[in-house]
């Protein structure tokens, strides 16, 4: 079941652009195992508060806020991991495609919610391959619950060490203790969403105008 809760938000202009003042769109889907404290980090972000108990439901939100002096709507994916999920039905081809960027948490006191999240990254990185090599897919890993640093069994060494091999960027933060690390999360991943679609940009502009140049050189030898 997905409920939509809506906060603070006003008619949207569609999808992130840079084009302009209008307000800018970034869809964001949080992904990961169960009881690794996706609905806590994200209702964290939303409302500033922390709540650690959550039932089995998979809410979308909407929330608009200022970044940088731009209006940007986020509307969050709070995703369920689907019960005797294999590699290849973790994440749906809806999800995939709806979706600008991926926040992967698992918990530092879970190895198998690690090995969830490296699975994860595997399968977006499949979907969204680019022949071209160009497109940077936006993901941030996160490992939640550093203020249990007594039950750890995931180093922070081997968070960085997944991120950076698969060209992610990475956090390890207690979405109960603070809201600063949670804010640094999601602004970091519309970072990369911006990045990403300027890229893109530029990819295609670079292609008109190499289309462009073939026309008008094959008109000059003819």
């Amino acid at each position: 079941m997905v409920v939509q809760v809506k906060q603070n938000v006003q008619s949207s202009s569609g999808k992130m652009s840079d084009n302009g003042p209008q307000k800018l769109e970034a869809n964001i889907l949080l992904l990961g195992a169960e009881n690794v404290g996706k609905s806590a980090l994200t209702v964290r972000f939303l409302t500033r508060r922390f709540i650690g108990e959550y039932g089995s439901i998979e809410s979308i939100y909407n929330h608009s806020d200022r970044v940088d002096g731009r209006e940007i709507c986020f509307n969050i994916w709070d995703s369920l991991y689907p019960q005797n999920c294999d590699l290849h039905g973790c994440i749906s081809e809806k999800q995939l495609r709806w979706a600008d960027g991926f926040i992967l948490v698992y918990s530092i006191c879970d190895r198998a919610s690690f090995n969830v999240v490296r699975q994860q990254v595997q399968q977006i990185r499949q979907f969204k391959k680019n022949p071209s090599g160009m497109d940077k897919v936006p993901i941030i890993i996160v490992g939640n619950k550093r203020d249990l640093q007594h039950r750890r069994t995931v180093s922070s060494e081997e968070g960085r060490l997944l991120a950076m091999s698969a060209d992610c960027g990475f956090f390890e933060i207690s979405a109960a203790e603070t809201y600063h690390g949670v804010l640094l999360v999601f602004h970091e991943v519309l970072d990369l969403i911006r990045e990403a679609r300027t890229v893109k940009k530029g990819v295609g502009i670079k292609g008109i105008v190499r289309s462009m140049s073939a026309v008008f050189g094959k008109r000059r030898t003819e």
